[in-house]
């Protein structure tokens, strides 16, 4: 173990790293502990001049170029306004029986405190609901529409474990891009992210559709579960969820009665308005995901662009750089 000197806001803390087998990842989990800034808004410099780091959590520590008993500077970025996280709430699942036109719907903004929001006038407003940025924001969203409580994150990831476990077929190793069992330790681990794999495991066990909206792009995904499955007395695909996605990131979308309505009202998955794309809370969903696109709220790490310190080669996203590194050894990228 070796030391890190930590500048931040609220002051100077040493943080303790294995400089051999650390991630930059682990890092940003340790300046989080100490600086309450989470990874996605940490701007790293180091040196003198302060330069800032180019940050690609997988890498390891060392692609940073840092020293052990060197000093670091972390500050916050800028974000678009957030929305405290709701802990509980009520999860109602009301069936229109009819299939009425989609209703009008108008953009609105809660104060300049609250979260991004849009108006449907037969429904009530969609709401952004932003959930903690600590590698298991996937599961903490899926934990607040299902279980109404964030805390339960980790239990969202013993589903997907224990789905991945019962289903062989499904969840082969060539699909994991692993062997199974390691796969399995992998993302019960706090520092794993979660994706399409984790978001089929867990439609199929709530027996209901998750809808991810991707902001940069408004693609729509849908996972959705298997016919068999149902869950208690709700027929599966009785009513959809829809989660919000930066491309680093997930958020939970919640129907509230009204702009400002405290967050333990809020419907989190939703009645079928209308069958398909133009269901209005679906297409609310996607005006939600064109409000934070145009706040530039989300990250594409697959088409940044790099350059090798080492040998100067130019690199777009982190795909490339990864392969980079294990093609050459070579683990210090900075941005063009």
């Amino acid at each position: 173990m070796a030391s890190l000197r930590l500048r931040h806001p609220q002051g100077v803390s040493t943080l303790q790293l294995d400089f051999e087998s650390a991630t930059v990842g682990d890092l940003q989990q340790q300046i989080f502990s100490a600086s309450q800034i989470p990874p996605s808004q940490q701007e790293i410099k180091s040196g003198y001049p302060p330069r800032s780091l180019t940050v690609i959590p997988e890498l390891p520590l060392s692609s940073l170029g840092l020293k052990p008993g060197e000093q670091i500077i972390v500050n916050q970025r800028a974000i678009a306004a957030t929305a405290q996280v709701p802990t509980a709430g009520r999860t109602t699942v009301p069936i229109s029986q009819s299939l009425p036109p989609p209703a009008p719907q108008s953009v609105a903004t809660s104060p300049s405190t609250g979260p991004a929001c849009v108006e449907t006038s037969e429904s009530g407003v969609l709401v952004h609901r932003v959930v903690p940025d600590d590698n298991s924001c996937l599961f903490s969203s899926v934990a607040l529409i299902f279980e109404q409580d964030i805390t339960k994150a980790q239990m969202m990831r013993q589903i997907v474990a224990n789905g991945i476990r019962s289903d062989a077929e499904t969840y082969n190793d060539a699909i994991l891009g692993m062997p199974r069992d390691k796969y399995i330790s992998t993302i019960l681990t706090s520092s794993t992210w979660g994706g399409a794999i984790e978001l089929g495991v867990l439609a199929n066990y709530f027996g209901t559709e998750i809808t991810s909206i991707d902001v940069e792009t408004g693609r729509v995904d849908r996972f959705s579960p298997a016919p068999e499955k149902s869950r208690g007395d709700r027929p599966v695909n009785a009513a959809p969820c829809i989660l919000i996605y930066s491309g680093i990131h997930y958020d939970a979308a919640t129907l509230s009665p009204m702009i400002g309505a405290p967050a333990e009202w809020d419907q989190t998955v939703f009645p079928i308005m209308s069958i398909g794309e133009d269901d209005p809370i679906l297409e609310a969903g996607k005006k939600l995901a064109t409000i934070l696109r145009e706040k530039r709220a989300f990250t594409n790490i697959a088409t940044f662009d790099l350059k090798c310190e080492i040998c100067r080669k130019g690199l777009r996203g982190e795909k490339e750089a990864r392969a980079h590194a294990q093609e050459t050894g070579h683990t210090r990228f900075g941005e063009y």
